[in-house]
């Protein structure tokens, strides 16, 4: 029932919202920020209750929804999906205070739309049925199509669209390889088709060939969200032209259901066309890596040089992933909660001076450690927790992912370690630019230092990331065993292939 309430309050929170008289957005607010927050504490009653040591789904919640087509409300969670649900209510509440003063216009219309959007996060999350997590997979789409669209940049149009496109392009493969597996999978108990994805990975056992076409299918809807270089030209757009809280919950949760869809689909369903598509997505990972790092660099604007380092995190993510060992799956699922930490907070650094100068532009700025010095050690420690610095979130992250990929190819690691020495090269240089130097400016002598209220979500995400960057423990207890039983279908298939040498 847990599970439910976590996808029913934000659900319910966004209808009420609209029922609120058009002359009180300050009700509102107070609302969603209730609604969130109940959702939140609802997610850590899911983790409190988690039974640690457990490979498989827990706290299982299952109800007829389409009986005709043999589609259940069924949800569930394990090590994969604990800290990604958990992840996705605390940036909600986050999202929701940093919108408190930058919203000002359709604030129904913008909480509704963002609490319909928490409702399909955690939906896709907990889905254990094919049909429902398709369902809440397109949910997302359109709240997120109007966050950019009417509250964005001044490029928003463009930016939405693109969006759109690409994933649309993206859901429609999905669904040919959804209705596949829905017409090869039984129901043990009804002997009629099913979409139940733990009856789907029981089940398959598909030739070479079906598992690259399936494969195909899923992972391109997949590496589009990640996403996977060449399929990134969308994210910069959508994160410059979004707002602030849109751009957060963009580079925290949306991008992940990417990186969480191969590690529930692609690798439990499809293990040898994923090992014939290790060196694919391992090269296309280290192109990520170092492409974003560079374009990273060269960026005049804030918003996009963190966009374009979210391309290199994610690179990261999918070379620890494609290892195919316990070190860089941990490292991997790790580094997905990382990011969402580290990269939202720096959104919401640049529009903590976005609010105040309304520009981004690097060269705007410089010297304003002097006129904001509780904003610039706020930024200095999420930009090292970004860069991977010891004792911060984002180096245990990526030092698993790299022993995990050395362990397997030591030429990926040898490659992929330069993105981390360029990502300290763009954010530190970005930072120097930004805030050491003289004040040159007129209008940056007058900046006002991070109020409390602002500094309030930035704070806990610092709290965080310290915390998981000197005791990472809690929560690799908690993946480790569902990581390992995706890894034994890879062994299954590896020892079927050398007895099929040995006969």
């Amino acid at each position: 029932m847990l599970l439910t309430l976590c996808i029913a309050i934000p659900a319910l929170t966004s209808l009420l919202v609209l029922l609120v008289p058009r002359t009180s957005p300050g009700l509102v607010r107070v609302l969603a920020l209730a609604g969130s927050l109940v959702t939140f504490l609802v997610s850590l009653s899911v983790l409190s209750i988690f039974k640690v040591g457990e490979a498989s789904f827990q706290m299982i919640e299952k109800v007829p929804w389409v009986p005709s087509i043999g589609a259940d409300w069924h949800l569930g969670v394990d090590g994969i999906s604990l800290f990604l649900i958990v992840l996705t209510t605390l940036l909600t509440v986050l999202c929701i205070l940093a919108s408190w003063h930058s919203i000002q216009d359709r604030v129904h219309e913008y909480h509704f739309f963002f609490m319909l959007l928490e409702a399909g996060m955690i939906g896709v999350f907990a889905a254990l049925d094919l049909f429902v997590f398709y369902v809440m997979w397109e949910v997302m789409l359109v709240p997120m199509f109007f966050l950019i669209g009417v509250w964005g940049g001044q490029r928003r149009l463009y930016a939405t669209i693109k969006f759109f496109l690409f994933t649309m392009a993206g859901s429609v493969l999905m669904l040919a390889g959804v209705l596949y597996l829905y017409f090869h999978t039984i129901d043990p108990e009804t002997q009629r088709n099913t979409f139940n994805l733990l009856h789907v990975t029981a089940q398959s056992s598909y030739s070479i060939g079906t598992q690259t076409w399936l494969f195909l299918a899923f992972g391109l809807a997949f590496a589009i969200k990640v996403p996977l270089f060449p399929l990134h030209t969308w994210l910069p757009d959508a994160h410059t032209e979004a707002p602030t809280a849109g751009s957060v919950i963009l580079a925290g949760v949306l991008l992940k259901m990417g990186t969480y869809g191969f590690l529930r689909f692609c690798l439990p369903i499809f293990p040898e066309a994923t090992l014939e598509f290790v060196p694919w997505v391992s090269w296309l990972s280290i192109i990520g890596i170092t492409y974003g790092a560079m374009v990273a660099m060269v960026q005049k604007d804030m918003k996009k040089l963190v966009a374009y380092s979210s391309v290199a995190h994610l690179g990261f993510v999918m070379i620890g992933m494609f290892a195919l060992n316990q070190q860089g799956l941990a490292g991997s699922l790790l580094q997905q909660i990382n990011h969402g930490i580290s990269t939202g907070a720096l959104f919401l650094l640049v529009g903590v001076v976005y609010e105040r100068r309304h520009t981004r532009l690097i060269a705007d700025y410089g010297g304003i450690a002097k006129v904001m010095p509780v904003y610039a050690a706020l930024f200095m420690i999420v930009a090292l927790s970004s860069i991977g610095l010891p004792i911060t979130n984002g180096f245990v992250g990526e030092f698993l992912i790299l022993v995990g990929t050395f362990a397997s190819n030591t030429l990926y690691g040898v490659i992929a370690t330069s993105g981390v020495i360029l990502a300290a090269v763009y954010l530190l240089w970005m930072y120097q630019r930004v805030f050491y130097g003289k004040l040159i400016h007129e209008a940056n002598q007058k900046l006002k230092d991070i109020t409390l209220f602002e500094a309030t979500p930035i704070v806990v995400l610092i709290v965080l990331a310290l915390w998981i960057g000197i005791y990472p423990d809690p929560l690799l207890v908690r993946m480790e065993p569902s990581l390992q039983l995706v890894l034994e279908k890879f062994q299954q298939v590896q020892l079927s292939q050398l007895q099929g040498v040995l006969h």
